[in-house]
């Protein structure tokens, strides 16, 4: 019997059930949760996403750290009776709503709930090229081979064919990609596995689910295509929860925008070369027709010399003196798809790879001919790789247009949306108009449990001995606090000066953001006492450290997006266009969501306690700065390093 059936007298019925019965003093999760504490903001939230899904409405709730956001709406979206997506930042917080949050709230219901999850497809295996690669030489070297052994094994007994579920191996495994499920090597229907491909029963499961389990990514790939036939990859549904919401404009700029790149071009003629051997159809017009291929576009894309990454608006003059070079490659490619549609007898094989040549044709005439102004065109080289990019400069009609104007309840939540207590600047960014707005305080005693230290004797960042000056007060505070504290940058050059400077001076363990995988770092973090860890971007969010051994948390400056970064730019001249203010319009409210991101870090629970740090008192000096203090938590604050001291010694 169900721990609900035992509480409630066999309350089956899920029209019986609302949020305030999960979430009252007394109610059903307070009975069933051993550690459960009542928290007026989570019934609040709870009701909140019940009241969205039943009366078709949009709502925006900033649920602050502690609250129990998590639970507040997957509760109602089980009550709900309709299919509900759930969009998380990661694939991780994934995991933890499909095998932790959900077995619990099994418990609390007589049936059985209908959810599943959906990924992208490079996380599953490839039935049909494991297949092959029993009797093709596509392994290289002594630990593919083992590996190749150990997905074999694994492959006869998974229900999911989930990479995730391969603990055993490597995330720089070279074998996985050689075998998952991606789409540009896919046949589809015409795939012998396809009846029993772990994509076709991904689907299935989905198709069966009222609750759908995704990431933003997954969400995003299928919202761009889901307008064309057959190609959608989630179900249809009622209403979308996004979890950490605050990333979605720029997810769904990446997938509403194109890419093409030299390394894909590299690929294709790679894998075609390797296929036509293995399945026998090589021929020396196909050889030469690669060749030929791969030499077009490196000379095409070697016109792209710069480093980094940078606009490109020259489009029509750049074609006036290139155009040769650009229509040999564009002739290569037809000319690959035309051999490669002539081969008979394994289209099975050929057709993703005609897929894949068109897909680069139609992404190299959309940057260089389409002249389309809603999109920045930029050009980024890093290592061997050169990418030539399209982003919509705003994603807010298409989100208007695609999402909001299409689904019943779209509920976003995270605990930064809110800009100096209001969500004008998320709803203006992500095109939402008339939506409920929710504002939920943490539960945490910030004044008791915080202090927020600014130094004012610092000069200001853009000045030259800032990193110097800076260098010295992140020793003196980690004197203060023994170490155990993350040291955030705004980027890799300034985190390398300053880790330069420090790496002798501080007596603590050090581990810096680049020496290994951020997952390793984390670990390695929590398992050192004493750690300092220096990081940029990837450690504002989605880190969570508990207790003592995060006890400080030190920002270097106040985190404006790089103004030469040329989608940033694009988007600040659009607003200067349209008659805004760019600086209080756009990149204040970015820069205040980013820092309450990153002081995030620091409190995860009621008995945390820790100093934060901004180097930066432009936040104390510049009218702006007002913006930023209004959109934090209630933090102590003081100004005197021997405050931070006293704070530790205590």
């Amino acid at each position: 019997m169900s721990v609900s059936s035992h509480l409630e007298n066999s309350v089956s019925s899920r029209a019986k059930l609302t949020a305030r019965r999960f979430f009252a003093q007394n109610g059903i999760l307070s009975r069933a949760h051993p550690n459960y504490e009542f928290r007026q903001g989570q019934l609040e939230m709870a009701q909140a996403v019940e009241s969205a899904l039943a009366e078709r409405r949009h709502l925006v709730v900033e649920a602050g750290t502690g609250t129990g956001k998590t639970l507040a709406y997957l509760i109602p979206a089980l009550l709900s009776g309709k299919r509900v997506v759930v969009s998380t930042g990661t694939k991780t917080l994934q995991e933890q709503l499909f095998f932790k949050d959900l077995p619990f709230l099994q418990t609390l219901f007589d049936h059985p709930l209908s959810v599943c999850y959906m990924k992208g497809r490079a996380n599953y295996l490839c039935r049909q090229k494991l297949y092959d690669a029993e009797r093709e030489p596509v392994l290289t070297g002594i630990e593919e081979t083992r590996e190749f052994r150990i997905i074999r094994d694994w492959e006869r007994n998974t229900e999911t064919g989930d990479r995730s579920e391969l603990r055993e191996l490597s995330e720089s495994s070279s074998l996985w990609w050689k075998l998952d499920a991606r789409t540009e090597y896919c046949a589809g229907q015409k795939c012998k596995q396809f009846e029993r491909c772990f994509i076709t029963e991904m689907h299935r499961r989905a198709a069966e689910s009222e609750i759908v389990i995704v990431n933003h990514h997954l969400f995003f790939a299928d919202l761009a295509v889901r307008d064309e036939p057959y190609a959608s990859i989630l179900p249809e549904y009622s209403a979308v929860v996004f979890d950490e919401a605050h990333e979605i404009e720029d997810v769904a700029g990446q997938y509403f925008g194109m890419s093409v790149s030299n390394l894909q071009v590299q690929e294709l003629v790679k894998d075609v070369a390797a296929v036509s051997r293995r399945k026998v159809f090589a021929t020396p017009e196909l050889d030469r027709a690669l060749v030929q291929l791969g030499d077009r576009a490196s000379a095409f894309f070697a016109l792209f010399p710069e480093e980094g990454r940078h606009g490109f608006r020259n489009q029509e003059s750049f074609l006036e003196a290139n155009e040769s070079v650009y229509r040999e490659l564009l002739l290569a490619i037809h000319v690959l798809s035309t051999r490669l549609e002539l081969v008979q007898g394994a289209i099975e094989d050929t057709l993703p790879l005609v897929r894949r040549a068109k897909l680069i044709q139609q992404g190299l005439q959309f940057w260089m001919e389409s002249g389309e102004s809603r999109y920045v065109y930029w050009v980024e080289r890093r290592g061997r790789g050169t990418y030539l990019q399209a982003t919509p400069i705003d994603v807010a009609p298409i989100l208007a247009d695609r999402l909001f104007g299409r689904a019943e309840s779209v509920i976003l939540t995270s605990a930064t949306l809110s800009v100096a207590g209001g969500f004008e600047f998320t709803q203006r960014r992500l095109g939402l108009e008339n939506a409920r707005t929710l504002l939920i305080e943490s539960p945490y005693d910030y004044p008791k449990q915080v202090v927020l230290y600014v130094p004012p004797h610092l000069p200001d960042p853009r000045q030259q001995d800032f990193t110097r000056r800076a260098a010295d007060e992140i020793e003196n505070v980690i004197e203060a606090s023994r170490g155990r504290a993350f040291v955030l940058f705004t980027s890799y050059q300034q985190m390398r000066q300053t880790h330069e400077l420090l790496r002798r001076r501080l007596e603590y363990p050090i581990l810096m953001q680049g020496n290994a995988p951020k997952n390793a770092l984390i670990e390695a973090f929590r398992a050192t006492p004493n750690a300092v860890l220096f990081g940029t971007s990837s450690f504002w969010q989605g880190v969570d450290v508990q207790g003592e051994q995060l006890s400080c948390v030190i920002i270097d400056r106040l985190p404006f997006a790089v103004p030469t970064d040329p989608v940033v730019s694009a988007r600040v001249e659009a607003i200067r266009q349209s008659g805004g203010n760019a600086f209080y319009d756009y990149q204040i409210p970015q820069a205040a969501l980013a820092l309450k991101q990153g002081f995030g870090r620091l409190i995860r629970g009621t008995a945390d306690r820790g100093v934060l740090v901004l180097l930066d008192n432009r936040i104390s000096k510049l009218p702006y700065g007002r913006v930023f203090f209004e959109s934090l938590p209630p933090y102590r604050f003081t100004t005197r390093l021997k405050d931070i001291q006293d704070f530790f010694h205590v």
